[in-house]
Formats: C-alpha cells, sequence, structure tokens
C-alpha cells in the first residue's frame, strides 16, 4: 500500500486540477469553479490627468512621440472662437485631413464666443464640432491611445480636459471573399483588418439588441485594440470571467494577429491539436455566438477567433445547415471517412505488411511483392518519405502566390511520383495510399487540424512498425487520453461525446434544423435567453 501511496504522490494523483472547467447546468451557468477562482491581473496604465497648459501638452506629447524625428505627429495650433488658445493632434496618414479641415478646424475658428462662465469643453463638444463620434477625457493615457488610432485630439488651455473626435480616415481595402475557406452555399465575404468593419459584418447578420461588443486595449506598449463579441445572457459568465482574466495577462510589446492573441490565451501551448478556431467567415463567427461562445476580433487581423472549441467543432463547415438535411449528411459522413482514411490508412496498411500479413489476401500481398521488386527502400522509410514529399509539396503549393502555386502542385503530384516511381524509388502502392492519404487530409476543414494530423500521422506509422496493429492501437489510446484530457476554456475537447451532455447531437447525422429554436452550445443544453 505504501508503495502505490509513493506512486500516486509522485504522479501527483491527489493534487486537484486547478484548471479553469466549464461544468454543465441546465441554465448555461456553472454552479462552481473546479479549483481556485484566480482574481484578473491588474494593468498598469498611466494614470495622469490631462494637463491645464498646453505647453505642458506639447512637452508630454514630444517625450511620448519623439517629435524631435517623429514627424507623423501634427499639431495644429488654432483660436477656438478667435480668442482661446486650442490644440489639434494628430497622426498624419491616420486621420482624415479633410475632415480635420472642414469639421474641426472651420467650425472651431468660425464659432461665435462662448457666454461668459461658460465650460469651454462643453461648449465645443455640443456647439462647435459636428462630428459624429466625440467624447471628453480628462485622463493622458485615453489621449495617446485615441491619437494611436487615428482620431484627433483637441487640448483647450486651462480646461484640464480633451475633446476625442473621430476622425479615422486610413486606406484600406475593400471587404472581400474568404480565402482559405471557400463556400459553395452561403455568403462570401470575410472579415477585414479594420475592426470596425468587421463588427458591422457580424451586427448584419446578428441584428438582435443582447449582441454585445466590448473594447478592450491589449500590450504593455503597441496597445493593440480588440473585441470581445458575444450575446448577453446567452454565453456564460464564467466563461466570459476566464476570458477577461486571460487577457489581462497579455502584455505583448507585439501582436499582429488574432492567432497570435490564441496562442497567448489557450491553455496547452504544445499541444498540436488547435483550442481555438480561426475563421474568416461572418458567418461562422455569427453561429459561434448563436451557440453561446465568445469571438474575438483583433484589429489589423482579417480573421476571428472563436473559443471555446471542440474537436466535432473542427470538422464541421457552416455549408452543413446550408445545404438540405440528406447533402448535408452525405458531407459530413464523406469528411469524417477522409478524416479517418488520412489519420489511420498509411499506418493500418505498414502494420499489415511488416507484422500481419496474414490478414492480406495472396492477391493484395502478391501485388505489393510485384510493386516493390526493384525498390531499395524498406517499406516503412519509403511510406515516411512519401509523407513527408507530400507536405513539402502542399507547403510549396500554399506559398507560392496564386496559379504559380497550383502548377507547382501539380507538378509534384504528377511529375514528381511518376518519376519516383520510373526510378524504382518508391512503389505504385505507396504511392496510392499517400495519394489518398492526402486527398483525406484535404478533406478536413481546419487548417491547424490538418497540421495536426500530419503529426500524428507519422508518429502512428512509427508505432505500426514497432507494434504492428498493438502499437497502432497503443497509439490511438495515448491520443485518445490526451484529447480527452485537454480543454478549451472549461470544455473538454471531446465534449459532447466525452462527457457526454444535454446538447449532445449526432456527428454523422445532421439535426432537423426546424427544430431549433432556441439556443444550443456544446455543454449545456438549451441556453438561456
Amino acid at each position: 500500500m505504501k508503495l502505490f501511496e509513493t506512486i500516486g504522490r509522485k504522479l501527483r494523483f491527489d493534487e486537484p486540477d486547478g484548471r479553469f472547467e466549464l461544468l454543465e447546468t441546465e441554465a448555461g451557468q456553472p454552479s462552481f469553479f473546479h479549483g481556485q477562482n484566480q482574481p484578473p491581473v491588474p494593468e498598469m496604465r498611466d494614470e495622469r490627468p490631462v494637463p491645464r497648459r498646453l505647453k505642458e501638452s506639447r512637452r508630454w506629447l514630444a517625450a511620448a512621440f519623439f517629435t524631435e524625428v517623429n514627424t507623423d505627429l501634427i499639431l495644429r495650433a488654432f483660436r477656438l472662437c478667435g480668442s482661446v488658445d486650442a490644440l489639434a493632434v494628430f497622426l498624419n496618414g491616420m486621420a482624415d485631413g479633410e475632415e480635420i479641415s472642414d469639421f474641426i478646424l472651420k467650425q472651431a475658428m468660425a464659432a461665435p464666443r462662448p457666454t461668459r462662465g461658460q465650460n469651454l469643453v462643453d461648449y465645443a463638444l455640443h456647439q462647435v464640432f459636428s462630428l459624429q463620434e466625440a467624447e471628453r477625457t480628462d485622463r493622458w493615457a485615453q489621449v495617446v491611445s485615441a491619437i494611436l488610432e487615428g482620431r484627433t485630439a483637441v487640448l483647450l488651455e486651462g480646461a484640464g480636459e480633451a475633446v476625442l473626435l473621430d476622425t479615422r480616415g486610413y486606406a484600406g481595402r475593400g471587404v472581400g471573399t474568404a480565402q482559405n475557406e471557400s463556400t459553395v452555399i452561403g455568403p462570401s465575404e470575410a472579415f477585414h483588418e479594420n475592426l470596425r468593419i468587421s463588427i458591422t459584418l457580424l451586427r448584419r447578420i446578428l441584428r438582435r439588441t443582447d449582441f454585445v461588443c466590448e473594447f478592450r486595449d491589449l500590450g504593455s506598449q503597441n496597445n493593440v485594440k480588440i473585441a470581445l463579441c458575444y450575446l448577453g445572457g446567452v454565453c456564460s459568465e464564467a466563461l466570459l470571467g476566464e476570458i477577461k482574466r486571460r487577457l489581462a495577462r497579455v502584455k505583448p510589446d507585439l501582436l499582429l494577429s488574432a492567432g497570435t492573441l490564441g496562442q497567448r490565451i489557450e491553455d496547452r501551448p504544445w499541444s498540436p491539436v488547435p483550442q481555438t478556431l480561426l475563421t474568416e467567415r461572418p458567418d461562422r463567427a455569427a453561429q459561434a455566438v448563436m451557440a453561446g461562445k465568445a469571438v474575438i476580433l483583433v484589429e489589423g487581423s482579417p480573421q476571428a477567433l472563436i473559443l471555446p472549441v471542440t474537436l466535432w467543432g473542427l470538422l464541421l463547415t457552416p455549408e452543413d445547415s446550408y445545404l438540405r438535411r440528406p447533402a448535408g449528411t452525405i458531407l459530413r459522413f464523406v469528411r469524417l471517412f477522409g478524416a479517418a482514411v488520412s489519420v489511420f490508412l498509411p499506418a493500418y496498411f505498414l502494420a499489415l505488411a511488416y507484422h500481419h500479413q496474414g490478414l492480406l489476401s495472396s492477391d493484395i500481398l502478391s501485388t505489393v511483392i510485384a510493386s516493390r521488386r526493384l525498390v531499395f527502400l524498406p517499406m516503412g522509410a519509403e511510406m515516411v518519405f512519401l509523407l513527408l514529399v507530400f507536405q513539402l509539396v502542399r507547403e510549396a503549393g500554399v506559398r507560392v502566390p496564386g496559379a504559380v502555386g497550383q502548377t507547382v502542385g501539380i507538378i509534384g503530384g504528377l511529375i514528381l511520383g511518376q518519376a519516383a516511381v520510373s526510378a524504382n524509388f518508391v512503389s505504385t502502392v505507396a504511392l496510392i495510399i499517400v495519394a489518398l492519404t492526402g486527398l483525406g487530409n484535404f478533406v478536413i476543414p481546419n487548417y491547424d487540424l490538418q497540421i495536426a494530423v500530419a503529426h500524428y500521422r507519422v508518429a502512428l506509422c512509427l508505432l505500426a512498425l514497432l507494434g504492428g496493429l498493438l502499437g497502432l492501437a497503443c497509439g490511438i489510446m495515448v491520443a485518445l487520453i490526451l484529447l480527452a484530457d485537454q480543454k478549451s476554456f472549461g470544455v473538454p475537447f471531446l465534449a459532447p461525446y466525452a462527457p457526454k451532455t444535454v446538447a449532445r447531437e449526432s456527428l454523422l447525422f445532421r439535426g432537423d434544423i426546424r427544430g431549433q429554436g432556441r439556443t444550443q452550445d456544446d455543454l449545456n443544453g438549451e441556453a438561456g435567453l
């Protein structure tokens, strides 16, 4: 007994799991946390007030933006109503110069003088500037952040406050189509690098009063604006609290995309399987929001981050619900069959060819032997080599732009394969198996999951070479254990099947959309509306 107790202490079986876990309840609200509820990390911000003197404001701006060498910061001095010294501050290229000239400078200079005792900031905000978005602030950090976003800050002598006006007018592309998530039936629009445009694309689909977009600033130096989108009253408050707690701990100096943010807030950075879902389609993000999930949009990134996510969510596409029920079911069957072929076919063939030849018929066995008559590479090395070559050809086709990438894929798939067979470098049977594996890999809709499957496929091949079907079974069991232990923001990665939940829906057969009168999520039953 002491031996088992010692082993248990070494493996930490007696310690509770301190990870955040979202528990299943009928109302969509977990009753308690499994582990300790960690308080949010306080953010270190500049709490200085806006100076009352323009001379001091100029000095602070010079220190913050290095105006001696940085000529992009424009400091336009003028007189409000012809009597009050004022300063308009904006970044050249980030703000619209025509709006600044027409709706700030001209109106401010031509405005009548305020009455005696009237607050200058109130007068300028309500009677002078006619831009649609305007606000006042007495915090210096908000002034700097607004300037970096492309807005114009108007500072008044002796006011101790600033007026922030929305004059953002930097160049950007129009709303395009999804490049990596092509669609046959359904919307073709894709998210935009402009955060406001991306939110508008979501609001065009989700025309609900409970659709909430919370704006936050991330980063210690390079303040990047993000938007946390969810349905109020549907998305779990515990999930939102955990997401905000993790976002509060993100302090990157450089945050370029939603994918980078996802890596900083996920549970297991070393896991090959993605724990968040990146999508560039607003309709898919809207479906996730309707299912009680949260979506994060990052300024400058044309993708949305959906969380939490499960393995089954990575295997499904919006087209499953756009098509009629029989067609959607057939597509799901083909997709899951292709994914299974991509994962298990090479390892299963190696296990039979090396350790279980008796399970093969004489015709198949003679065909395999005849195809390998002049091939000098061992079958295991040949299979692993072809899998690596397939990944090489695929990566080359993805990185080369336009039609040249398709040409690279054709050359790599046809000419290189035929030349390898003619030179007796590989066998035709192995080439056919790798080709079927590649087709099955392309059926998987998520790119991150495709890369994870490629790693797992090679590992299964090595286990099949060493232990045959027993090694293959051990590899599958270990993978299932790791996936079952993995969580995405408190949701088990294999939910709603392991563990089984109230909202469990058939993965193979698409449900009847006529019965979906209320919002469903993966962990809970009917989420409260």
